[in-house]
C-alpha cells in the first residue's frame, strides 16, 4: 500500500542508531521480518529508503531501526538525524517474504542492521507462546535493553564482537525441532558466514529465511 505515515517518537538504542516508531495508517499490516519504502521530500527531490520493521506487531503503532552515518549517509541520514515526533513521511509496502510466520522456536542471526528484525521476531515468538534465540555479531551492539529484556523472558541470546566466529554460537542456538524456524538478516559477508555455521552446526541452511542488506 502507499500512504503517508507521521512520526510518533524516536528512542536512541545505539550509538547513532535510532528506533523510529510512526502510526499505523489504515489497512496496513506486516509480519516482523517485513519492511518498507520510507520517504520525504528533500530540495524537491524524492528519496526513499528500504527498512526492516524492528517492532512485533503493526497494531496502532509500528517501528524501524535506522543507523545514522552523517559522513557517509548524504541527506537522508541528515534529515533522520533532525527528525522529531510529527514529521510526516511516505510509506510503501510491506515487503518480502522472509519473516515470521508463527514457528514454534525461532533462531534469529544477525549481524549489524539485522538486530531490528532479531528483537521484533523474537518478542513476537516469545509474545505467541513459543521460544527464541538470538545470535548477533556487532562491534558496537544496539538494542541492548531490548536484548536484555528477551533474556529475562527466557530467550537464549549471544552477543560477539564483529570478527568473532558465528560456529559455535550458532551450533549453540540451533536444535533440530520440528517447529523450529531459522532466519537470517544481514549484510552479504554476513549472511555468508551464518549459512555456513548453520551448515557446520547440523541445521538446514536452505531452509533458512535470508534477508540479505547487500
Amino acid at each position: 500500500m502507499d500512504a503517508t505515515v507521521a512520526v510518533t517518537s524516536v528512542e536512541e538504542v545505539g550509538s547513532d542508531t535510532y528506533a523510529i516508531r510512526f502510526d499505523t495508517p489504515g489497512g496496513f499490516s506486516a509480519e516482523p521480518g517485513q519492511f518498507v519504502k520510507l520517504g520525504t521530500e528533500i530540495d524537491g527531490e524524492s528519496v526513499a529508503r528500504f527498512y526492516t520493521l524492528s517492532s512485533p506487531t503493526t497494531e496502532e503503532t509500528f517501528e524501524v531501526t535506522v543507523g545514522i552515518d552523517l559522513e557517509e549517509g548524504g541527506e537522508f541520514s541528515r534529515f533522520l538525524a533532525d527528525i522529531e515526533p510529527g514529521v510526516e513521511m511516505s510509506l510503501t509496502g510491506p515487503f518480502g517474504d522472509q519473516h515470521y510466520d508463527g514457528e514454534g522456536r525461532v533462531v534469529v542471526l544477525a549481524g549489524g542492521p539485522g538486530v531490528g528484525p532479531a528483537v521484533a521476531i523474537a518478542r513476537r515468538a516469545l509474545d505467541d507462546g513459543g521460544k527464541a534465540a538470538v545470535v548477533y555479531r556487532d562491534d558496537d551492539p544496539a538494542h541492548e535493553a531490548r536484548l536484555d529484556d528477551l533474556r529475562e523472558r527466557g530467550a537464549s541470546i549471544a552477543v560477539i564482537g564483529g570478527d568473532d566466529d558465528l560456529t559455535g554460537p550458532v551450533a549453540d542456538a540451533l536444535t533440530g525441532a520440528a517447529d523450529e524456524g531459522v532466519f537470517v538478516y544481514g549484510f552479504a559477508e554476513f549472511v555468508d558466514d551464518a549459512l555456513a555455521a548453520i551448515e557446520a552446526g547440523g541445521g538446514d541452511p536452505d531452509g533458512a529465511k535470508v534477508e540479505n542488506f547487500g
